[in-house]
């Protein structure tokens, strides 16, 4: 079955980092758009940044030069470095795919992994 499992997160105080990852198992994870979104309390679920069609990258506007996205196509990993990181980023934080799998290659489905909190103190 496909698992995405996320490892990485903890607490930290402002202006600190965190480095999270995500290793997929069962997906044909070159083939698939990976990527990070988060959920804050009582908030929906947002994306933070992924990589699109083609490879190229997307982030969202209150992440853009503090977080940075990458993948490791031969170890099945995403992953996403945090910088100066604000009280704000408190959030669950999820693994996201979209794309075949071993199981499914022919028909492209999204898969989520359990979550990992990052919380942020002041």
């Amino acid at each position: 079955q496909v698992q995405l499992v996320e490892s990485g997160g903890g607490l930290v105080q402002a202006g600190g980092s965190l480095r999270l990852s995500c290793a997929a198992s069962g997906l044909i994870f070159s083939k698939n758009d990976v990527g990070w979104y988060r959920q804050g309390p009582g908030e929906q679920r947002d994306m933070v940044a992924i990589f699109t069609d083609g490879g190229s990258t997307n982030y969202a506007d209150s992440v853009k030069g503090r977080f940075t996205i990458s993948r490791d196509n031969a170890k099945n990993i995403v992953s996403l470095q945090m910088n100066s990181l604000k009280p704000e980023d408190t959030a669950v934080y999820y693994c996201n795919a979209k794309g075949p799998s071993y199981y499914n290659p022919t028909n492209h489905r999204e898969y989520w992994g359990q979550g990992t909190q990052v919380t942020v103190s002041s």
